[in-house]
């Protein structure tokens, strides 16, 4: 992403003019733009014209328009499912994932303009390398502030790319700071080892579903890429093995010196339970990746998250989730460390955004440390089903005597308010 323009005054009022480039920076606008907000960004409008003889015309005009946000929708492209096959030319080198995020803005036209009549609907599909301008509705508050800090981060992409797979089955995935992209996903029949049939059915099955792969991590793998840090080959068994072995060879065999190069420095082969996606979660708390990137946002949520749920289960009263629950900890300075979801940020509702966004600054405030998960990552996935929302105290509380005073002090509270009352 870069920064165009940026004017902020101390109050939190002004704008920022933001140029995506990937996936990863339409996310970063997804999570900034809240509905009210005023956003001017290029759009594409048919323009109907009428003659004086009556006939009419219509051509389509580029135009910039801003408008006042009404609703914001997000969608990062699903990966088909099935073989693929690649073509010769497709084989040499790798080149990055055809995946593309979509991100559609729509509200009401509020700015003069000669082709756009003023208070009519209209929806941004926003492109990349096309400027994008900001203004927020309630200001700019230290959350968003510090999303606008990360986004413009230059160098980033993705990081790791996984083969998560099982016999027959492998889903190629792209992880980055803030996104887990499914690339592709392939299916290949395997028929079982029978007595009648031996070993050579199975046999040849493995082998189409080992070339499969090959095209498609070729395809989908930018192994090339200086960014990539590791490339993780995980299933149940020992089919990652085989997986390995096959693309070793296939390369050497091919003379792909490049893909020889990168499999045999970067390559990391892990088990797992199950070859589905959502085992990437089991990937990143594995000693073999948190050691080789531990310095990466996805990693680091992985091992916040297993260290709260593993404190869940052996010390229950330090361990709370529950947006009223851990707000009570936060105000009484507990709160060592916060685990709370960029969902929650999103809310159409100010006065929700606002509680969130002081939770945060009060337990930095006081020392804490805030991770604030991606829910477009397996880890941030987890954290929505817990509520959002989640801390690991420093010390620990009993929520039902904390709940119970509380309650003492509202009780507290009205009984003064009602003697000043009389």
């Amino acid at each position: 992403m870069k920064l165009v323009n940026r004017y902020i005054d101390k109050h939190g009022i002004g704008h920022v003019t933001l140029r995506p480039e990937d996936d990863e920076d339409m996310w970063h606008l997804y999570n900034l733009i809240q509905v009210g907000d005023s956003i001017r960004a290029p759009a594409v409008r048919r323009i109907q014209n009428v003659s004086s003889t009556g006939s009419t015309e219509s051509h389509r005009v580029r135009l910039n328009l801003t408008i006042q946000v009404s609703r914001v929708d997000f969608s990062s492209s699903a990966a088909p499912s099935g073989s693929v096959e690649s073509s010769p030319a497709e084989q040499s080198g790798s080149s990055a994932p055809p995946t593309s995020a979509a991100l559609h803005i729509s509200g009401r036209v509020t700015s003069e303009n000669p082709h756009v009549k003023l208070g009519a609907f209209h929806t941004l599909d926003i492109e990349a390398n096309r400027d994008v301008r900001i203004e927020k509705m309630d200001g700019w508050d230290s959350v968003a502030i510090a999303r606008v800090e990360e986004a413009i981060i230059p160098g980033r992409g993705a990081e790791v790319g996984a083969v998560v797979c099982g016999e027959g089955t492998a889903a190629f995935c792209l992880l980055s700071q803030h996104m887990t992209l499914i690339a592709n996903r392939i299916t290949v029949s395997i028929p079982r080892k029978s007595a009648s049939s031996g070993a050579s059915q199975y046999e040849k099955g493995m082998a189409k579903f080992y070339a499969t792969l090959y095209e498609s991590f070729i395809r989908h793998i930018p192994y090339a890429n200086v960014g990539l840090r590791a490339i993780v080959i995980a299933s149940p068994g020992w089919v990652r093995d085989g997986v390995l072995t096959y693309l070793l060879e296939e390369a050497g065999r091919r003379g792909d010196k490049t893909l020889q190069r990168a499999l045999k420095e970067k390559v990391v082969k892990v088990h797992v339970n199950s070859p589905h996606v959502h085992s990437l979660l089991e990937v990143l708390k594995s000693p073999e990746i948190t050691t080789q990137l531990k310095e990466t946002k996805f990693a680091r949520e992985g091992i916040v998250l297993d260290k709260f749920f593993k404190m869940l289960g052996t010390d229950e009263m330090r361990a709370w989730y529950g947006p009223d629950h851990v707000c009570l900890a936060a105000d009484r300075g507990a709160i060592g460390t916060l685990l709370i979801s960029d969902d929650l940020f999103r809310s159409s509702d100010p006065v929700t955004r606002k509680r969130y966004v002081e939770v945060v600054e009060g337990v930095q405030q006081k020392g804490g440390e805030v991770v604030i998960f991606s829910s477009m990552h397996e880890s941030g996935q987890q954290l929505n089903q817990l509520t959002g929302i989640a801390a690991i105290l420093t010390f620990p509380l009993d929520i039902e005597v904390v709940e119970a005073e509380e309650r003492e002090a509202k009780a507290e509270a009205e009984r003064v308010k009602e003697e000043q009352g009389q």
